[in-house]
Formats: C-alpha cells, sequence, structure tokens
C-alpha cells in the first residue's frame, strides 16, 4: 500500500509539472514573454508582480483573462498592454491561471 502511495504521489507530481511546462509554453506561443517574463519587468510586469498583485482575489483569474483578451491601459503604467486577439477565452483563463500560480 506505501508504493501504490509514493508512486500516487510521485505520478502527481509528474502531471503538475507538465501541466505548469504546457502553461508556460503556451504564454510562449501566444505572445506573452515577448513584453513579460516570469521574474523581471519587462515591457510589461513581471509573471510573478502580477500573481502578487491579484493573489486572494476571488474574481482575479476571471479579470486577467479579460485583461490578456482586451487589453489594458494605465494599470501597470504608462504603456499599455495590446488586446490578443489571437488568444482564445479558454487559454485565456488557462493562461490566467498559470499566471496566478507563480509566487
Amino acid at each position: 500500500m506505501k508504493r501504490v502511495l509514493i508512486g500516487a504521489v510521485a505520478a502527481s507530481a509528474l502531471l503538475l509539472a507538465g501541466v505548469a511546462q504546457a502553461n508556460a509554453d503556451l504564454a510562449k506561443n501566444s505572445g506573452c514573454l515577448n513584453c513579460h517574463a516570469v521574474e523581471t519587468k519587462l515591457v510589461g510586469p513581471a509573471l510573478k508582480e502580477i500573481a502578487a498583485k491579484y493573489a486572494g482575489q476571488a474574481d482575479a483569474s476571471a479579470y486577467l483573462a479579460d485583461k490578456i483578451l482586451k487589453g489594458s491601459n494605465g494599470v501597470w503604467g504608462p504603456i499599455p498592454m495590446p488586446p490578443n486577439a489571437a488568444v482564445s477565452p479558454e487559454n485565456a483563463k488557462v493562461l490566467a491561471d498559470f499566471i496566478l500560480t507563480l509566487k
């Protein structure tokens, strides 16, 4: 039983790591990383800064998904974020959830 439990935990960890990598790949393929980096500010804020700003807010995922789709202006400074018309609403939600997991 102990081996089964250890195996299940290990498999879960690998699955979660794979999902995180897939979401990072989605961020790269969607163009997010052209202006954002995970750790440092580029044109836009670091993804970790975004996660910290919205941590604990009940509507953060929906709010960020909307900003990903429609863009924003003035939230992080004078440089606007353009809308991402090539990102589907489903992928915007995945990206928002991914950003919120970053610590």
